[in-house]
């Protein structure tokens, strides 16, 4: 089974011109704000890089367990969490 079963191709005809430059001005709108998020919080990218540095090398089977064992590993890491602190944060959770 697909996980993109179910979305087929869109509708051209469905949304109105007016609702069409909307949704584009929505979009451009949205971009912006990511990317002064972005550009406001470095630390982002970093973040990223060392996760996509880790998954090119390990290349893991099941991405979503890997990233979330990653980051939750990261956030101990940082936090100098002893094991038995760690555990602790993550049955809280």
């Amino acid at each position: 089974m697909s996980r993109r079963e179910g979305l087929g191709e869109p509708d051209r005809g469905a949304l109105s011109s007016e609702q069409e430059e909307k949704l584009r001005q929505f979009k451009i709108k949205t971009r912006i704000d990511n990317e002064k998020y972005l550009r406001s919080h470095p630390e982002i990218d970093k973040l990223m890089s060392g996760f996509l540095r880790e998954v090119l090398l390990k290349r893991p089977p099941d991405i979503r367990e890997f990233a979330a064992e990653h980051f939750n590993n990261d956030l101990c890491e940082t936090l100098d969490l002893k094991s038995e602190e760690a555990v602790k944060l993550n049955q809280a959770k």
